[in-house]
């Protein structure tokens, strides 16, 4: 942790007003493992997370590409991670990886967790049009907004990322980031009240990623049933 920004605020409070702040001034790290450091006993692979609802576990990180059409799984990840931002790229890679038998993705939809100008560029590097939310999304706006015309087109220096916020505005970009909402969301609700699949059983990396290729495998093997013809 970086105590110079507190300490210089301090010694600047203390010369505006003449006074000490109160509470003992922050202490600069010190190296190696202190006395009361604690680690977990149970999966020191695992890594302290924040959960639904508020509070932290300790958790891994699972990811999941899903088809907007079938709603199957293309492509799972787990990692250690307590954020989204460099989970994309690796999620692209996979998705190249596939057997071209399968087709060629399109366009990638995620949440603001995976926002950055790198994720935006890498898309585009890879021939896959971004639609990444720019910010929290509201679940309720006005009927102005909602059919607002589409704003002038960026210049053709923008950026990837300005073209990409011209799109989320556009009716069009609206209509397709909505999607996002009905493909992973019910994929990930699923696996967790109907399939039972609310917490990993195995310990240590590897292991939790084997465990999650089999949840995932599992459904799809469930939702290709439902997908086959009558």
């Amino acid at each position: 942790m970086n105590t110079r920004p507190k300490l210089a605020a301090r010694a600047e409070h203390e010369k505006r007003t003449g006074k000490k702040p109160r509470g003992r001034p922050p202490e600069p790290p010190t190296g190696g493992v202190q006395e009361k450091d604690q680690i977990n006993l149970t999966d020191d692979d695992s890594r302290i997370m924040k959960v639904p609802g508020g509070g932290f576990d300790q958790s891994y990180n699972a990811q999941a590409a899903v088809a907007t059409g079938s709603l199957l799984i293309v492509a799972n990840e787990v990692t250690q991670a307590a954020n989204d931002k460099k989970q994309l790229v690796p999620m692209i890679e996979k998705i190249k990886a596939l057997p071209k038998e399968l087709g060629r993705t399109k366009r990638m939809l995620a949440d603001n967790g995976y926002l950055s100008e790198a994720n935006v560029e890498q898309c585009v590097a890879a021939k896959i049009e971004p639609l990444i939310s720019m910010g929290r999304e509201r679940h309720h706006v006005s009927w102005r907004q909602r059919y607002a015309a589409a704003p002038k087109s960026p210049p053709a220096s923008a950026t990837p990322m300005q073209k990409m916020a011209h799109r989320l505005k556009t009716p069009a970009g609206r209509k397709l980031y909505a999607l996002r909402k009905q493909t992973p969301e019910p994929v990930f609700g699923i696996i967790k009240s109907a399939m039972g699949f609310r917490q990993f059983l195995l310990r240590g990396l590897a292991n939790v990623k084997g465990e999650w290729n089999l949840v995932t495998m599992s459904w799809n093997i469930k939702r290709m049933f439902v997908l086959q013809p009558a």
